[in-house]
C-alpha cells in the first residue's frame, strides 16, 4: 500500500547540480519524517539529509551547503536540490520515511523507494 517513487536522477557533470523528487503514497505524509539515503560502489548506505514533519533538517557532514531536502505536504513530495556536486556523491540515493516507532531521523526508518542514480562525472 505504502510507495515511495523517486525521479530526477541522472549523469551530470561536476559542479553541476540536480533535483532529486519523491512523491508517497499510502501514508499520511503530513505526519512522517522524511529523509534521502545514498549508496555509493562499495560502500556502506549512509544518510544524507532528513526532515521532519516540524521542517526541522539535518544533513551529512559530506553534502553541508551543498544539498537541501524540503518537503511539500500537499504534492506529498520530498526534495533534495543538489548544488556543486562531486564526483564523491555518485551513488544510488534512495527516499526514505518514517513509521509508527522507525524514524530517519534515527537511522531507522521503515518505507524506501527504489532508489535512482546519480552519477557525477569528472
Amino acid at each position: 500500500q505504502v510507495q515511495l517513487v523517486e525521479s530526477g536522477g541522472g549523469l551530470v557533470q561536476a559542479g553541476g547540480s540536480l533535483r532529486l523528487s519523491c512523491t508517497a503514497s499510502g501514508i499520511v505524509f503530513g505526519l512522517n519524517g522524511l529523509g534521502w539515503y545514498r549508496q555509493a560502489p562499495g560502500k556502506e548506505r549512509e544518510l544524507v539529509a532528513s526532515i521532519t514533519r516540524g521542517y526541522i533538517t539535518n544533513y551529512a557532514d559530506s553534502v553541508k551547503g551543498r544539498f537541501t531536502i524540503s518537503r511539500d505536504n500537499a504534492k506529498t513530495t520530498v526534495y533534495l536540490q543538489m548544488n556543486s556536486l562531486k564526483p564523491e556523491d555518485t551513488a544510488v540515493y534512495y527516499c526514505a520515511a518514517d513509521g509508527r516507532f522507525s524514524r530517519v531521523v534515527d537511522g531507522t526508518p521503515t518505507y524506501w523507494g527504489q532508489g535512482t542514480q546519480v552519477t557525477v562525472t569528472v
